[in-house]
């Protein structure tokens, strides 16, 4: 439980913050709450939403594949779905077992090794002989990517403080949509001409994987996660790098003592995700996570079939799909002054009952302004939805569980994209386009329903309170333990 303040004469955070022997009576955690912004924050912001940037890029990427392969390998009807959910069933897989990997290994360790082996499998896929082939790369790379958003949400949550952290995600994230586009745009000019006599395609996945390898280098500069470091043991360098960055601050002006002593909890076993309060918590996140992909993800990869199924050429139906990709960036970029002001959980039921509505909408639009203004409103609106969901998962669970939790939730979300287009390309040839959004608007309605009844509260918490497996008010500051506890404040 929350403890009462020591009188102030003997309180250590009256020591002036510069003071080493001030500093050491505090966590990480609290040190790292109340810095401002520095650069250090803006790099790494930037640096990781340019890893997600090709994340993304190969996400929607599918699409767009698609339509191509079914002309240059002659992919059948049946074939079709392993072309699409390929990349997925690995991400799948990736989710599962790289998160895992940050909460024993670090989150830096992992995160260059998902970029490194998506960058690795894409290259192999632009130089495939055959649909197998292609379909195979896109597995492994899938892996890499299964894993990277998890990974790297985690590790912006762990490093940001604590009333920036959801802008900053959202503006990594608002970087990284900008691959949507840029992968509709592409696949619009480059997919129907060949470039120096080999397949736009091609082009298209040597593209990503030659982008990654520079955010690859990129990345080696980032430290390892403070908060991490101290969760496992390593107080020397965690305190290293908390220290350069209270550096940075200082440059900038005074800072405010460490308001939030709180010890990092001790190790924590799986088996706590089960358990109150995460079991609520958990719960939400995998039905969350099982059923966001047939709204989200169902639509970046099935549009250009949609539009193809309702009369419109390759050329055009690429055309009208690189528009509403551009919604993405937008949708993101409207998150930003949204992400902090309004409560997360409420952001996020709202946007998916929004995009039951406009998928719906999207069906039933027949003229061109109507399939662009419906796919172009689709797609904001989900990334507003997106940006709330990324930043709200890493509120959730404790900091020696954060990566586990939510890369296992977040495998869900990539084995239901694998599963859908064996699901949604019979129902679009067989019922058409109002078939597939009634699929994903109750998908969509199902997710906004269970955020509201189960979802927490998270905003502007520090993440050892909203995230706590132990409540933070059953633990006390050090050197504290035995003083009297104050009224259970914490945020359910």
């Amino acid at each position: 439980m929350t403890t009462p303040s020591p009188p102030p004469a003997a309180r250590p955070a009256d020591c002036p913050t510069s003071t080493p022997v001030a500093l050491a009576e505090f966590s990480v955690a609290a040190r790292l709450n109340r810095l401002p912004i520095t650069s250090l924050h803006r790099r790494a912001t930037a640096v990781i939403g340019l890893g997600l940037f090709f994340d993304l890029y190969e996400a929607f990427l599918a699409g767009v594949l698609s339509t191509a392969l079914v002309k240059d390998f002659h992919v059948t009807t049946g074939q079709l779905p392993w072309l699409l959910g390929s990349a997925f069933l690995g991400a799948f897989a990736g989710a599962v077992l790289l998160p895992t990997l940050a909460d024993r290994v670090g989150r830096r360790r992992a995160f260059m090794l998902t970029l490194a082996l998506y960058s690795v499998a894409s290259l192999a896929g632009a130089f495939s002989p055959d649909l197998w082939w292609l379909v195979a790369a896109r597995f492994v790379a899938g892996i890499g990517i299964g894993a990277e958003l998890p990974v790297a949400d985690t590790y912006l949550a762990d490093l940001l403080p604590q009333r920036q952290r959801g802008r900053y995600i959202a503006w990594a994230y608002t970087l990284a949509f900008c691959g949507v586009p840029v992968v509709g745009l592409l696949g619009r000019f480059l997919v129907p001409h060949p470039q120096l006599g080999i397949e736009g395609w091609r082009w298209l996945l040597a593209l990503g994987s030659l982008g990654a390898a520079v955010v690859w280098l990129l990345r080696r500069n980032l430290p390892e996660s403070p908060r991490w470091l101290e969760a496992v043991g390593r107080h020397e360098e965690a305190n290293r790098i908390t220290a350069a960055m209270e550096q940075q601050a200082t440059a900038q002006g005074p800072l405010d003592p460490p308001q939030l002593d709180v010890d990092p909890p001790g190790a924590q076993p799986l088996s706590a995700l089960l358990q109150p309060p995460l079991r609520s918590r958990s719960i939400m996140l995998w039905i969350f996570q099982a059923l966001q992909s047939f709204g989200y993800y169902g639509f970046g990869t099935l549009v250009p079939l949609v539009l193809a199924a309702k009369g419109y050429s390759v050329v055009t139906s690429l055309g009208y799909t690189a528009t509403a990709f551009f919604g993405y960036p937008l949708g993101s970029l409207l998150s930003i002054p949204l992400i902090e002001r309004v409560e997360r959980k409420w952001l996020i039921t709202a946007s998916a009952g929004a995009m039951a509505l406009l998928g719906l909408g999207f069906a039933e639009a027949a003229r061109p302004w109507q399939i662009v203004a419906c796919g172009l409103a689709y797609t904001m609106v989900s990334n507003v939805f997106s940006n709330g969901f990324h930043i709200y998962q890493t509120e959730l669970f404790p900091t020696q569980l954060r990566a586990t939790a939510t890369g296992s939730a977040y495998s869900l979300s990539r084995l239901s994209t694998a599963v859908m287009p064996f699901i949604m390309v019979p129902l679009l040839h067989r019922g058409g386009p109002g078939w597939v959004f009634a699929v994903a608007a109750v998908a969509m309605a199902t997710v906004a329903g269970t955020v509201a009844a189960l979802g927490p509260r998270t905003n502007a918490q520090a993440l050892e309170h909203s995230g706590a497996a132990v409540p933070p008010t059953d633990r006390r500051p050090r050197g504290q333990e035995d003083a009297p506890a104050l009224q259970d404040t914490t945020v359910r």
